[in-house]
């Protein structure tokens, strides 16, 4: 009797099929939320994933202006950024952050440091669509509702 044959598939690019999913993220742990986009833009739920391929479905994020912080994080946590001349390191609190002119950012830079550096990664993220308010222009992609925030009852902060 012939033994079971064990092979690992490799997915090539044109074998790879994407969805579009919508996610409203009002109410959701900044954090939380990253590491599910991050995952969904690897491809890293489906059982096709190859490390080296781009894999990963499209997302839609809207309302990144109402996602929350857990504890002290809103007025402590900085972020840094660096103009590239001596002495050139700027902060901005989160909460101003939030105000500000551009508040996705927050989750921009949230995801994009959870998927890997190079061109891959960027191609990645290039999949991932960040509004501040309810309406995108994507509505004839059709994109499929995902409500992470039934996920686990912690990625939502408040009930």
């Amino acid at each position: 009797m012939k033994a079971l044959m064990k092979t690992t598939v490799s997915a090539k690019p044109h074998e790879v099929e994407k969805k579009w999913l919508l996610i409203d993220a009002e109410g959701l742990v900044v954090g939380r939320l990253a590491s599910i986009v991050a995952n969904i833009l690897r491809g890293k739920h489906k059982p096709i994933f190859t490390p080296h391929v781009d894999c990963g479905d499209n997302v839609i994020i809207i309302n990144a202006d109402k996602v929350r912080f857990t504890g002290k994080k809103l007025t402590q946590k900085i972020y840094y950024r660096h103009t590239g001349y001596a002495g050139g390191i700027k902060e901005a609190r989160a909460d101003k952050v939030l105000a500000g002119r551009f508040p996705e950012r927050i989750l921009e830079k949230a995801v994009e440091r959870m998927v890997p550096r190079g061109p891959l990664g960027r191609q990645q993220m290039r999949n991932l669509r960040i509004f501040a308010g309810t309406e995108h222009p994507h509505a004839a992609q059709n994109p499929e509702v995902l409500d992470v925030a039934a996920m686990n009852r912690k990625n939502k902060v408040g009930a």
